[in-house]
């Protein structure tokens, strides 16, 4: 009896692998613009708000995940002491686009049943089952637009956008994975639209 109950432990186990596997972030689609010419130049970056947006905890999610990829990219960020080689305008955009309610997850299901006695009977079954728990989670469409401009002349070098779903509110999470969508393999290809998952 123990190797059924081994083996179900073990189907039980990968199935919840696999519902965990699911509940990861939704695929963002990015799309980048630029010159074609190549950007080898890394000088100093000012991360700025895109627009007369004010600056708000939630955009400085967004303003310090660019800044983390800027970096990794070899950008250095510029002091206030000194002018910038490059403005990264940064700018995002989270809309509600409605929700759906989580399976839940326990059910219980009731049964029953009767017999009637040595001599013969009549049986009789019935069942019932219904959740307990379950979740209404929202949804969210997120989006986080960056433009690369040369502080010189104020012309635009680079500029690109990252958009996913989201279920809940985690914006730290969604500013990070969008970042890093939106300057994967940077520059990127201009003008054509790919799926980061």
């Amino acid at each position: 009896m123990t190797k059924p109950l081994t083996l179900a432990l073990l189907a039980g186990g990968a199935l919840l692998g696999g519902c965990t596997a699911t509940t990861r972030g939704a695929p963002i689609d990015v799309t980048r613009y630029h010159l074609g010419q190549p950007m080898t130049e890394r000088t100093t970056v000012a991360i700025e708000p895109a627009g007369t947006d004010p600056v708000s905890p939630e955009y400085n999610l967004y303003a310090d995940a660019v800044r983390m990829e800027l970096e990794r990219l070899g950008y250095v960020k510029g002091g206030v002491d000194m002018a910038s080689g490059y403005i990264a305008a940064v700018g995002f955009r989270r809309t509600a686009a409605g929700s759906y309610r989580e399976a839940p997850p326990v059910s219980i299901g009731l049964g029953g049943g009767s017999y009637g006695g040595r001599r013969g009977g009549v049986g009789v079954g019935g069942g019932l089952s219904f959740g307990i728990g379950g979740k209404t989670r929202n949804l969210y469409v997120s989006e986080l637009s960056v433009q690369l401009r040369r502080r010189s002349d104020n012309s635009t070098m680079w500029e690109g956008r990252a958009i996913t779903q989201t279920a809940g509110d985690q914006p730290a999470g969604t500013a990070a994975r969008l970042a890093s969508a939106l300057f994967k393999g940077f520059p990127g290809e201009s003008g054509v639209t790919i799926t980061v998952k």
